[in-house]
């Protein structure tokens, strides 16, 4: 394997930055499977954080720590709800050279995912939810599996968006209801924004408004459902290598 990672302070044998991958809710990290692949061959130590889905800060905190572990330049890639972790998350840290917002939030300080993205029309996402009642009086949500591919992964296929339906974790209404608190990292560190151009979650209005305020690089994927990293994983990895390319590499 051309790039080697070792636990008790991730450890870098590649002289690349390590890629640290987020995923979103109704998701887990196996949807970065082809990105991973294809970031490994290209000689890059990378590593899937486990996101809880519990809470942003919850989240965000637990991520946060799993960067601290990492030594040597980082860059930052969150999925939908992952990219409101990573904006807390990377608050602060020093090695992150780079955020990367794939069919993202990008909250600014106070905003919560549900206000974003009942802010422009389009989203799919209110009636596909399905609540389940938890014991201490939270509520984990779901995308019924019956509206998942047309409305979480059109263009994927039918057979793999199965799949993913049966094995999405859910996310508790707390989490996409809270908040940002806090200083958020994309107004310190350089963004660059992959926007799903038929994205039934996430309105591309949304994303295009939270990536132009950010100041991002920006790459609009035409056709492209929520989960884009999954359906165009050639264009998600030229992406995250291009924020490498100038934020990280010496030129």
């Amino acid at each position: 394997m051309p790039a080697l990672v070792r636990r008790r302070g991730w450890s870098i044998m590649s002289g690349n930055p390590t890629i640290v991958l987020v995923h979103g809710a109704f998701a887990d990290s196996s949807g970065f499977n082809a990105v991973v692949k294809r970031l490994v061959a290209d000689g890059y130590p990378v590593v899937a954080a486990p996101n809880p889905l519990r809470g942003l800060a919850f989240d965000a905190a637990n991520v946060k720590a799993l960067l601290d572990s990492i030594k040597g330049p980082i860059v930052l890639v969150g999925h939908s709800y992952g990219g409101a972790v990573i904006s807390t998350a990377a608050e602060g840290n020093a090695n992150v050279k780079a955020l990367v917002y794939l069919a993202a939030f990008v909250p600014d300080t106070g905003e919560s995912a549900q206000a974003l993205v009942e802010r422009f029309p389009g989203s799919t996402v209110g009636e596909s939810l399905r609540p389940v009642p938890l014991p201490d009086g939270q509520v984990d949500l779901y995308i019924d599996p019956k509206v998942f591919h047309p409305h979480f992964a059109a263009d994927v296929s039918v057979e793999e968006a199965a799949l993913y339906s049966i094995t999405q974790r859910p996310a508790t209404g707390a989490a996409l209801g809270e908040p940002a608190a806090g200083p958020q990292a994309w107004h310190t560190i350089p963004s660059y924004n992959l926007i799903s151009g038929a994205d039934r979650i996430i309105p591309p209005a949304a994303q295009e408004f939270m990536a132009q305020r950010s100041g991002a690089k920006t790459q609009v994927v035409e056709g492209a459902s929520h989960m884009v990293f999954v359906s165009r994983p050639g264009a998600t990895v030229a992406l995250i290598e291009s924020a490498v390319q100038k934020q990280v590499l010496p030129r």
